[in-house]
């Protein structure tokens, strides 16, 4: 019986692509339901919904190498802040956006939930207004 190849993803595989509407600000939201750390105290696992908020200026990631990095986690003790911030780091130095924010949200450990937000923008940058369109004919 033939073995399954060992699939290891690496954080290094994180890759870009040009940003299609370089001219105008908009924003990319993801959801990153699967993310799994373990506990560097315990080694038990950590799980958290990421939120990925962020205003690419030229370069957008690129979905599968991001799915890639995230799964590559699973293996690797970190505190729930250090982790936040490490992955807005490595998000921040590939693609130099405009503004980025990443929310990690995570499960309930003895008794107390964590989320943790960690943000950045670009020297200069700020977001346009919100506009709010009145509601139409019913």
């Amino acid at each position: 019986m033939a073995s399954k190849p060992a699939i290891r993803p690496s954080k290094k595989s994180l890759e870009t692509f040009p940003n299609p509407s370089s001219d105008r600000d908009y924003t990319i939201r993801m959801r990153i339901p699967e993310f799994t750390c373990l506990c560097p105290k315990t080694g038990q696992p950590d799980f958290a919904t990421l939120h990925l908020e962020y205003v690419p200026d030229a370069l957008c990631v690129e979905l599968k190498s991001l799915k890639l990095y995230v799964w590559s986690y699973r293996n690797e003790g970190a505190f729930h802040e250090a982790v936040t911030n490490r992955i807005l780091g490595d998000l921040l130095q590939l693609m130099k956006p405009r503004f980025i924010r990443l929310t990690a949200e995570f499960n309930v450990r003895g008794g107390i939930y964590t989320t943790v937000i960690a943000e950045h923008r670009q020297v200069g940058w700020k977001p346009h207004s919100v506009v709010t369109l009145p509601a139409g004919p019913e």
